[in-house]
């Protein structure tokens, strides 16, 4: 194949007036194919009438195409602006294009650090247009960019990304940004009595930190806190997991991966809003000085909570960033966790969970149907609460039901939120990575929750 193709539409000219052309496309399985035409090679798209038209479709369409080419080492695609926009005209133009290319980069996204056999290959995408296009083109990158940050984060390995060296990761993300990045430090987190961070990092060799990301693009925007878990590998502690492999376990970090991601995609797009990305970071293991089932962590709030389980620890760190939020005077609160495995029997592995404020929740949907991090809103049940019932303090870490349970540990997130913020709460746990590469999404981290983050802030900073 040449080192440079056209990407065409089934309804261009070249193969609708080819009936020969036009039958080998209409009869190829995938949703594009190569053809040969005066010696010009073109991929060439499949009108797909059987799936809604959607921005979704747009980046999945970009993606499959995009790896394809990749793996067969095409240098570089051409594709013109007005081609790509009439592919899906019922959209909106700058739209479709930064989905396109967005789609494009992201389905090219390959972790190879540990494949010194394998080097990753790109395929350049170039879109013909003018200024506008361009601008459009440029967000679709900004926004693979951000999405492929987080991805990196979560496919990382443990030893490599911990709580020491989280921080150091950070810090170089965001240098020679408008973002402040403020690493609190164990000797910090006691002064602070961050005592949920600090109980469930006592296992680990790493010591546990917690991150304040700044940005103040305007500061007159209220306050929106983004609060993401950073458990940067789950054993369960003493509670210890079970399975054959736990290697994903890694990416229990999914919540600070979005947040950072979020704040990557806010910075670079010089956004008009003000944010605080809070970021507890621990890593939780079995060892003689873990936490054990059965004590009570006492919070700076004055809340007491009984850990029953030590596989309930997320909770246990978000509790603490939460209460941080409160001190900030946050007046938007957003935390999202790999929090349950209950969210993913709930609702698969197509879309997480969102929790509390139901107009926004209802928002942030509507947000997460454009922009492809699907979500849906879940309910918080009352008649639940009392399952967090303990004997010996204000409340438990897990419920003393054998169901609900994304419900009763968002009900617990509840009892930390400050009486006077709006409140989020995204379980991601069941979209924290695919088992298959297709569309946009490689066999590995999805990234979620990136774009949904700094699209929701986006909206609420209006």
């Amino acid at each position: 194949m040449s080192n440079v193709v056209k990407v065409i539409f089934e309804s261009n000219s070249a193969i609708a007036e080819n009936e020969t052309v036009k039958n080998f496309v209409k009869n190829s399985p995938a949703g594009h194919c190569s053809v040969l035409l005066n010696d010009e090679h073109y991929v060439v798209v499949k009108n797909d009438e059987k799936t809604p038209v959607s921005l979704e479709k747009v980046r999945a369409t970009a993606g499959n195409i995009s790896r394809d080419l990749g793996s067969r080492k095409v240098e570089t695609a051409v594709a013109v602006a007005d081609d790509i926009a009439a592919g899906f005209a019922e959209l909106e133009k700058e739209a479709v294009l930064t989905a396109f290319v967005e789609g494009w980069e992201l389905g090219a996204y390959q972790f190879v650090t540990y494949k010194p056999s394998v080097t990753a290959f790109n395929t350049a995408l170039e879109v013909e247009g003018d200024e506008s296009v361009q601008s459009a083109v440029t967000t679709g990158k900004i926004r693979a960019e951000a999405t492929a940050f987080s991805r990196d984060l979560m496919n990382e390995v443990s030893n490599v990304l911990n709580p020491e060296t989280f921080p150091e990761v950070l810090k170089k993300q965001f240098e020679d940004t408008d973002v402040e990045v403020n690493v609190l430090d164990k000797e910090k987190l006691e002064e602070m009595e961050m005592n949920g961070v600090l109980t469930v990092g006592r296992g680990s060799t790493y010591k546990p930190a917690f991150v304040e990301l700044v940005y103040k693009g305007d500061a007159s925007k209220p306050l929106v806190a983004l609060v993401g878990k950073g458990v940067t590998f789950d054993t369960g502690g003493i509670s210890l997991k079970s399975g054959k492999d736990l290697s994903d376990m890694r990416m229990d970090m999914g919540g600070a991966a979005a947040v950072a991601g979020a704040m990557t995609l806010l910075a670079k797009t010089k956004a008009k809003a003000n944010v605080v990305v809070l970021i507890p970071m621990v890593e939780n293991m079995p060892d003689n000085t873990s936490v054990l089932p059965g004590e009570v962590i006492t919070y700076k709030n004055g809340l007491t909570v009984q850990v029953g389980n030590t596989d309930a620890e997320g909770r246990l760190i978000l509790a603490d960033a939460l209460i941080r939020a409160g001190e900030l005077n946050a007046e938007y609160i957003v935390n999202i966790a790999t929090l349950t495995g209950a969210i993913g029997n709930a609702l698969g592995t197509e879309l997480g969970g969102v929790f509390g404020d139901e107009e926004l929740s209802a928002e942030m949907k509507k947000i997460g149907d454009q922009n492809g991090d699907f979500i849906w809103p879940m309910p918080l049940v009352e008649a639940y609460e009392s399952s967090l019932d303990s004997d010996y303090a204000d409340m438990n870490n897990i419920s003393s039901l054998n169901m609900a349970g994304s419900i009763t540990a968002g009900l617990f997130l509840r009892r930390f939120v400050p009486k006077e913020s709006k409140w989020l709460h995204v379980d991601m746990a069941g979209v924290m990575d695919k088992s298959k590469a297709s569309g946009y999404y490689a066999k590995s981290a999805t990234g979620y929750g990136a774009r949904l983050l700094a699209d929701f802030t986006t909206f609420v900073s209006k």
